[in-house]
């Protein structure tokens, strides 16, 4: 992680490791789009807004054990001391997604702390808890057609 302090503005920090850091992920196949593998990114776009390593305030969504929902958040006072700095809440897989969606919210944005990431917040809960359902098995494909239904009939 990258050391921040008082003196030093995220803003400036941000200028020196843009180019250059352990999160970004550069791809030249696709048009030369950055991305980032950082924890507290929600967007995963290597971006000042979204990058979490900078911000003094960050929020970050990860799958949890038993079908959860991890919530990391960064703590504006700890910014010197990174084993102290972040805070995580576990939602168990238990809960409804609806009740995940109201605590990501007031956690962002009700609580004073990053209105702006509330969005992106709850679109990274949806998509987490999306991929932790099990896919609908697809259904069998009906013959169309009278030849494709002679020939289904004389198969069986």
């Amino acid at each position: 992680m990258v050391f921040s302090s008082n003196a030093v503005s995220s803003d400036l920090i941000w200028e020196v490791v843009r180019s250059n850091n352990a999160y970004l992920v550069k791809r030249k196949e696709s048009g030369g789009i950055r991305f980032s593998r950082d924890p507290l990114n929600l967007t995963n776009v290597h971006t000042r807004k979204y990058a979490g390593f900078v911000n003094d305030k960050a929020v970050g969504v990860q799958a949890g054990e038993k079908n959860g929902v991890k919530v990391i958040s960064k703590k504006a006072s700890a910014v010197q001391t990174p084993a102290k700095s972040t805070t995580e809440v576990t939602h168990n897989g238990g809960q409804s997604t609806r009740k995940i969606y109201k605590t990501v919210a007031n956690q962002t944005a009700q609580s004073g702390y990053r209105a702006d990431l509330r969005e992106a917040a709850i679109s990274r809960v949806s998509a987490v808890r999306k991929s932790q359902k099990e896919p609908k098995p697809t259904p069998e494909k009906k013959p169309r057609g009278a030849k494709a239904k002679k020939a289904a009939a004389g198969e069986s």
